[in-house]
């Protein structure tokens, strides 16, 4: 074995590398696998895998490991696009035998897996390169149910079509689904006689008794079985089954099985044997998912089968008496150590009242939000779906019934089992974690289901349901009413219906008359009914509630919160802890009535963070911690210090949790943002999380990635420059990250912004490998993108001016050239005036066009305004390296230019690209001056633009003349005054163009010789229109 890739491949040899594989030893199992995978893409490897598997002589280990190589094997060489697929012939080989192997297999396990292996085939070959699988199926699933046949045949034969059909429903391909929905009908009527000859065989031998026991529990698998299998058929096979003759009859069987096994299960006492009570349990849960799968699947159909109406009111019957078992107990029940429920597993009545709920939304959702589709429908599929709204309408969701659901749901459904009290006892934080969790669960979770049932009554029959609910409200919120978890239940559908009965409901006179008075109780059971308050206040605050009475709700939850009084228990606080985000994250929030009642809340949850253990509910509670710091922005800087000492040791405590340390990093980000300048002690911490966090081979870099550059980028925008040094160590992690996803890559592009603002000088002397970055970018990004790095480049290159003059420029230029960014810039522009040439078929489209073109012209006017001299000597050095001189170069790009000016449309950059064509004026250039008529143009539009309603900024609305009364009141952060700053000194804002064109034109005409000779040699060769529309603004 220890020359593994020198063995050849036979069943022998394959079935000695397989029992290696299969083996205890770790050596053995590293050779066997190594060798399985060099002969994994040879020929005839998986046939003979096969072999093995239909060798019943061989241990099942073996055989087993072999079913799993060649399903894994399917996987990836099965396609027929796979690199070094497996044979057109050695595929028909494997196809010939699954069938017939799988009917004979005698142990489930194998069959199992040879079912999954035939069901992955017919899912790739199926109807195109195995047209008959499914008749071949139906065919032994015929021979098999015959008298004398084998039981474990039939057992097999549907496990096969189980699966395949399993497969085959979600198979994306049209040509499959059509393929089987022909199919179905045959399927269908064998199946159909299978079930129904095997449930009559056992319910007779329940009925009558008999000698044949064993046979009467085959019976009853056989037809549990079947079922299975007609379940996904009729949902996956039919397109509109409420049309087929034989699925209707078919329909109304169920009905009537799932009427008489509810009668044999409800019969007291009960005789049957556990195994056989399973099975029937089985059966009816079956049926269930069917009705169920049904409904969501095919609406309208469902509501068009026989009996439609009747079922799901049969459903909703059984789930209210069952209802009643709980709330009946229950309601009586104050005392949270009162007894505890007398069956622990979930019984089939609990099971079935789930579906129940799942069944009513489904049928709700038909009627009042059907589901929107593009597929063209006929009128007939139109019709038929108007009929089935019509039909719930009128026949199922009645006045009556309506009315009794939302009655059951609150005096049953929404009332405490006697063993949610105990678990609140037993495991307090375990059961607030599970009763407040978020997701796809409540499809699991009576309570919470009947809650979005509830939900969809209230809101779908609203004139119908808010006035019977506010009378029992009304009757029931009273603080001498003693029947507390009757009490829960209504503030619960209360807060659940804030929404729909705010209008009705007056919330601020029940919160000072009855909830003030109720959350201070200390009576058995108070601590059920604080849990709800709290509850109640996070589900009512967002939606309606006065400012005088936020004082009131700060003050709740700052009883709730106190873990000295002993009513207040874990479940009581935890639970205010997560819902009091709720009441600070509100649109009408207010910082001032909050801050008195701060220390102590804020104090009380980061205590309950210490004394929690599951992360789950630190991460809540953590959450609305966060959630404060953002509220109350500078607010929060006295208690910043009690917050951050929470954070280490909780980092700490994370260990491998990267949830905990991504809250941990959420945190510090809001921390930073509120406290502004104030935040630089906290500064270091954070800086070292954060290189921990983004290290190029830290395991924990894609999942913190994204907290990380937030609050990387937060501190940068709050350094101060006299502590630039501390954040200059990072620097070296963002070049990496321009070639990250698109998050990533806006947020390192906002944190280099951040830098050349902190830090300019440093950046320019690190200006080769930046351009070099975007170098590689341009031309290969969106437009919003592009942008950016146009930005940086302006910034850059206003930097390069503000600290080094011309010389600094010439330097930038120069690296600009070498990096090939300014190459890259012009060949763009040279591409767009080409573009523009063409026209007719031949015509090109342009490279660069629209605001990409705006902003590569906005990098040009910068350079321009920063030093004419050098940008006219980069373009000649760049024209001689294409062997274009500077004139040629420079005529086609100002034709691109005022070409494109009039598609510029931010002010800013208009008024910008304008300075820079007047002061590419001032050099007297021949190829600016031939095109002073379009220069004219320009002038004449911009200035007009400007000069509406900026009469007391001299005829320029870009001008800012006032810097401190642009301050903002409250504390702004550092990164905000060197904007402020930087924008103040833009030419755009400190120049006034009217002036900047009057001095460029007086000294181009003394330029000329004179006002006569600038007349004859340039004015004269200017059209007359353009000429008038200049001199009527009255620069000259």
């Amino acid at each position: 074995m220890d020359n593994a890739t020198a063995i050849p491949l036979d069943q022998i040899s394959l079935s000695h590398v397989l029992r290696s594989a299969a083996s205890a030893d770790p050596q053995q199992v590293h050779i066997g696998t190594k060798q399985l995978q060099n002969w994994e893409s040879g020929k005839g490897y998986y046939s003979l895998l096969q072999d093995v598997f239909l060798d019943k002589s061989l241990p099942p280990e073996i055989r087993y490991l072999s079913i799993i190589q060649l399903k894994n094997g399917i996987d990836r060489y099965w396609r027929k696009t796979a690199t070094n697929g497996i044979g057109r012939e050695e595929k028909a080989h494997i196809r010939s035998r699954l069938l017939r192997s799988g009917v004979e297999e005698t142990d489930r396990r194998l069959a199992l897996q040879n079912a999954v292996v035939t069901a992955k085939i017919v899912r790739f070959d199926f109807p195109h390169d195995w047209p008959d699988v499914i008749t071949s199926t139906v065919s032994l699933l015929r021979s098999s149910s015959s008298p004398g046949s084998d039981p474990v045949h039939l057992q097999r034969s549907l496990l096969l079509l189980l699966y395949i059909i399993k497969e085959l429903s979600t198979a994306r391909l049209q040509r499959s689904r059509l393929s089987l929905q022909s199919t179905s009908p045959e399927i269908l009527s064998v199946l159909g006689r299978i079930y129904i000859e095997r449930v009559e065989s056992w319910r007779g031998f329940l009925s009558n008794g008999g000698s044949d026991e064993g046979g009467a529990l085959d019976d009853v698998e056989q037809s549990l079985q079947a079922f299975k299998v007609i379940r996904r058929l009729v949902v996956a096979g039919y397109e509109f089954p409420n049309r087929d003759r034989d699925m209707r009859e078919f329909w109304g069987i169920i009905a009537t099985h799932l009427a008489d096994l509810l009668a044999i299960l409800s019969q007291k006492p009960q005789l049957l044997a556990s195994d056989v009570q399973s099975l029937i349990e089985r059966h009816v849960m079956q049926y269930a998912k069917l009705h169920l799968d049904m409904a969501r699947s095919h609406p309208a159909a469902f509501a068009l089968l026989p009996g439609c109406t009747e079922l799901v009111r049969g459903y909703w019957d059984l789930t209210q008496t069952f209802g009643h078992t709980l709330g009946s107990k229950a309601v009586t029940a104050v005392s949270v150590r009162s007894g505890g429920d007398a069956e622990e597993e979930r019984c089939v009545n609990e099971l079935l009242s789930l579906k129940s709920m799942l069944l009513l939304r489904a049928c709700i959702k038909l009627v009042f939000s059907p589901t929107q589709t593009f597929k063209y429908r006929k009128a007939s599929e139109k019709e038929e779906e108007r009929q089935a709204v019509d039909l719930l309408r009128s026949h199922l969701f009645t006045e009556g019934l309506v009315r009794r659901m939302m009655e059951g749901i609150i005096t049953c459904f929404f009332v405490f089992r006697p063993s949610d009290l105990r678990q609140w006892e037993e495991e307090p934080e375990e059961w607030e974690r599970r009763e407040e969790a978020d997701g796809d669960g409540w499809e699991f979770s009576l309570r919470q289901c009947s809650e979005k049932l509830f939900l969809d009554l209230i809101i779908n029959f609203k004139d119908l349901l808010v006035g019977p609910l506010l009378d029992v409200f009304y009757s029931i919120a009273k603080p001498d009413n003693e029947n507390i978890l009757l009490k829960d239940s209504v503030y619960s559908a209360i807060g659940l219906s804030a929404a729909v009965v705010h209008q009705q409901l007056d919330f601020d006179a029940f919160l000072n008359s009855t909830l003030a008075v109720e959350v201070q109780r200390n009576h058995a059971g108070a601590n059920v009914l604080r849990r709800r308050i709290s509850i109640l206040l996070g589900q009512w605050v967002p939606v309606k509630i006065s400012k005088a009475n936020r004082p009131l709700v700060y003050e709740i939850f700052q009883h709730l919160l106190n873990a000295d009084d002993v009513t207040n228990d874990q479940v009581v606080r935890v639970t205010a802890g997560r819902q009091f985000h709720h009441v600070v994250d509100d649109w009408d929030f207010e910082i001032e009535p909050f801050t008195a009642y701060m220390p102590d809340i804020l104090g009380r949850i980061m205590e309950l963070v210490r004394e929690v253990e599951l992360t789950e509910t630190k991460l809540s509670l953590l959450n609305t911690v966060s959630i404060i710091v953002e509220r109350v922005e500078h607010h929060i800087s006295p208690h910043a210090e009690s917050i951050v000492a929470l954070l280490p040791p909780l980092w700490a405590q994370a260990g491998e949790d990267n949830l905990m340390k991504g809250a941990i990093l959420t945190i510090l980000t809001r921390l930073v943002h509120a406290m502004k300048g104030e935040s630089v002690r906290y500064h270091a911490m954070s800086i070292n999380l954060i290189e921990h966090a983004i290290q190029p081979d830290s395991q924990t870099r894609l999942y913190l990635e994204d907290d990380a550059l937030d609050l990387w980028a937060a501190i940068m925008v709050q350094t101060e420059r006299e502590n630039a040094s501390d954040v200059l160590p990072l620097c070296q992690y963002l070049f990496p990250m321009f070639d990250k996803g698109a998050e990533q890559f806006r947020k390192a592009l906002t944190i280099t912004e951040s830098y050349i603002l902190l830090v300019p000088s440093q950046m320019l002397d690190l200006r080769v490998r930046i351009l070099d970055a975007f170098s590689a970018l341009v031309g290969t990004l969106k437009a919003e993108a592009n942008g950016v790095i146009m930005h940086l480049v302006e910034l850059m290159v206003r930097a390069a001016e503000s600290l080094g003059g011309e010389a600094a420029i010439d330097a930038f230029v120069s690296t600009m050239n070498d990096t090939g960014i300014l190459t890259k810039l012009l060949s763009g522009l040279s591409n767009s005036f080409e573009a523009r040439q063409t026209t007719g078929p031949k015509k090109i489209h342009p490279l660069v066009e629209g605001i990409v073109e705006t902003d590569y012209f906005c990098v040009l006017a910068r350079l321009i305004l920063a030093s004419p001299r050098v940008f006219l000597a980069a373009l000649e050095a760049g024209g001689s390296l294409r062997g274009t001189t500077l004139s040629t170069t420079l005529d086609w790009l100002l034709a691109e230019w005022f070409n494109h000016f009039g598609n510029i449309g931010h002010s800013a950059q208009r008024k910008l690209n304008c300075l820079a064509l007047t002061k590419l004026l001032s050099t007297q250039h021949p190829c600016i001056l031939g095109h002073l008529q379009d220069l004219m143009s320009v002038w004449t539009d911009v200035i007009i633009e400007l000069r509406d309603g900026a009469e007391e900024r001299g005829g320029d609305s870009l001008l800012y003349w006032d810097a401190d009364g642009l301050r903002p009141p409250t504390p702004e952060a550092p990164e905000e005054q060197r904007r402020r700053d930087l924008t103040f000194a833009d030419p755009v804002h400190t120049h006034n163009v009217q002036e900047a064109v009057k001095s460029t034109l007086r000294n181009t005409i003394d330029q000329s010789g004179g006002q006569d000779e600038f007349q004859r040699d340039r004015l004269s060769n200017i059209d007359s229109d353009v000429i008038k529309s200049f001199a009527s603004l009255g620069i000259l």
